[in-house]
């Protein structure tokens, strides 16, 4: 592949994707006084019950700079990911350096010695000195910068997830901590989130759970979520049979503690649930030319590891150290090696310890 050799860093980029890896690349790149164009292929993100460890000054270290008018827009701890999105979300659309198009779908990706392109579902050739892959699981960045290994594979389970407000539950106490509990074939994380409003007094949270879940395969595969070994999409409730949701909230009933159990089954009785089958991807490449992967696009560890939101944003904030911070000595390509060197063995081992979970939780085959 022909590579580029001028120096400096680029005046452009183009993130596929405006999830929260893009999110955060997008605002890193702008820090350093890229032009980012975003695309994103969905009009809307919606994602129930996931909770994400957010570290503190994690705003000001991807912008440099404070929230604006001292708002804390990305507080500290257990954030709901719908949260996280919609606070990445509005410092990105505040921002002039950054523009999004949605939806968009990009369906193939090439670069030559001066520049880099998507081409759009439409025809359309979208150019720009590099293309960062924030596309998540499914990437089709990925398939462009490691051929070879494009695809993510089926770890041989689901995560159920849910979501509710502490005040709709009966039970008390209401919860002081986190949980992470085994019954059965059976694993479930749960734990209380800041309110709606942010409040994390009691009464006025929410409670968020994810519940493994390796015994309904056969639904995921049924469905279309899964075709051979590789994650196709999320199961809504729609795609959940009432039988699926009755098996559930029985099973929760019997073998999960309150006030767990009594967030479970109201998710379920409000069909508020969604069903993720995991995939898992030990990353190979992170850098091709001009192109470069950041997120679940680059590395797809198990949730369970809690840790897949503070990779990808240390992606981003690598990504920004080495184009911004070469004082112009290398190239652009030269600069995405760096940038594969500082971040490819740390994700490898986040990975591989998903990995080591996964072999444990799902019987042998299961994901076949």
């Amino acid at each position: 592949m022909t590579q580029d050799h001028q120096p400096g860093t680029p005046g452009s980029a183009i993130v596929v994707g405006a999830s929260l890896a893009g999110l955060m690349s997008a605002l890193a790149l702008s820090r350093i006084g890229v032009r980012v164009t975003m695309l994103e292929r969905s009009a809307r993100k919606v994602r129930t019950g996931a909770a994400l460890p957010v570290s503190d000054g994690l705003l000001e270290r991807l912008t440099g700079r404070r929230s604006p008018g001292g708002k804390d827009i990305l507080p500290s701890g257990g954030q709901a990911w719908a949260d996280v999105h919609a606070g990445l979300s509005s410092v990105t659309q505040a921002d002039p350096g950054i523009s999004l198009r949605s939806p968009v779908r990009v369906t193939d990706v090439g670069q030559d010695d001066r520049s880099a392109w998507v081409v759009t579902d439409d025809g359309e050739f979208v150019r720009a000195d590099l293309v960062v892959g924030a596309d998540g699981h499914a990437s089709v960045v990925r398939r462009h910068v490691v051929p070879e290994a494009p695809d993510a594979t089926f770890s041989g389970y689901l995560i159920w997830l849910g979501l509710v407000d502490e005040r709709e539950i009966r039970s008390r106490p209401w919860p002081s901590d986190l949980a992470i509990l085994y019954e059965r074939d059976y694993c479930l994380n749960a734990y209380y989130l800041p309110g709606a409003d942010g409040s994390v007094a009691r009464g006025r949270r929410r409670i968020g759970w994810g519940w493994y879940d390796s015994g309904r395969n056969d639904l995921l595969r049924a469905s279309g979520a899964v075709i051979g070994d590789v994650v196709q999409r999320t199961l809504r409730a729609a795609d959940v049979p009432d039988a699926t949701f009755d098996e559930l909230a029985d099973e929760a009933r019997e073998i999960w503690p309150s006030p767990w159990r009594d967030a479970i089954v109201d998710c379920i009785c409000r069909r508020a649930v969604i069903g993720t089958p995991i995939g898992e991807y030990l990353p190979h490449r992170l850098a091709s030319g001009r192109v470069c992967l950041v997120g679940d696009a680059a590395h797809l560890p198990s949730p369970m590891t809690g840790s897949g939101f503070a990779a990808s944003a240390q992606d981003a904030i690598a990504l920004a150290d080495v184009l911004g911070g070469n004082g112009n000595r290398v190239s652009t390509s030269d600069a995405l090696r760096r940038y594969e060197t500082a971040r490819l063995d740390a994700a490898r081992q986040l990975v591989r310890s998903g990995q080591s979970f996964s072999n444990s939780f799902a019987p042998r085959g299961a994901a076949q």
